[in-house]
């Protein structure tokens, strides 16, 4: 990113099929603050191409394009490019779209009906190291983790090291909750909950809430809804 009147400038990419919608994302994005549109792709293809050569800082990506997908691309634009973000912007939010998107490395999941500062908030949550997911997403990643057989209980032995306590926490980070939610839930205090997210991150490598929600899934500590090919 760079700077511009004291604000941080995101450098943005939008990859969309469809040349109205990717036209008019471009144009919207254009007259808000805080990003700076500086390539657009048709497919995912073309924007795995367009991050080689322009090194964005977040792709704006569309989930149902030809040739390839957005959830390859995103899956290609982490592996090979882990400096650019992806943020999800689609007019799909069933399970099918949702969780093989954020499996495949997108930090962020907002649908088409997103105004224009939404998108800014999630792009820069996503350069911050949050997840930028809106309202709708993060309720209905709740639902579905809450949901019988989602969540089980701790595998005989944990990965990396973890404590069952770390573990659990972990779990509760999956779900979304924050450290002041984990700390009600868990009945201690914000300062604990730190220590405790401190550690796993530290024996796991995670580095961010969105990789250990990865983390999690990897290691079977929160399954994926039934139905999903991971």
């Amino acid at each position: 990113m760079t700077e511009e009147g004291g604000e941080k400038l995101a450098r943005v990419v939008v990859a969309d099929d469809q040349t109205v919608v990717r036209e008019g994302i471009v144009m919207l994005l254009g007259l808000l603050p805080g990003v700076e549109v500086v390539g657009a792709a048709g497919d995912g293809d073309e924007a795995v191409k367009l991050v080689a050569e322009l090194a964005p800082d977040v792709v704006l990506m569309d989930l149902r394009m030809p040739r390839c997908d957005g959830v390859e691309a995103t899956r290609r634009i982490r592996t090979e490019h882990p400096g650019t973000q992806v943020v999800v912007l689609t007019t799909y939010a069933d399970d099918d779209s949702l969780f093989p998107a954020l499996r495949a490395g997108a930090r962020g999941y907002l649908t088409k009906d997103a105004g224009g500062d939404e998108i800014v908030r999630a792009v820069h949550s996503v350069l911050s190291g949050d997840a930028g997911l809106s309202p709708s997403i993060q309720l209905r990643l709740l639902e579905r983790l809450s949901e019988p057989g989602t969540r089980p209980t701790a595998p005989p032995e944990l990965p990396d090291g973890l404590t069952a306590r770390e573990s659990e926490v972990l779990v509760l980070i999956a779900e979304g909750l924050s450290n002041q939610e984990i700390g009600r839930r868990l009945h201690v205090s914000t300062a604990t909950v730190k220590t405790h997210i401190n550690n796993l991150f530290a024996k796991t490598g995670i580095k961010d809430r969105a990789q250990a929600v990865r983390y999690a899934y990897a290691k079977g500590l929160v399954r994926p809804p039934a139905g999903e090919v991971t």
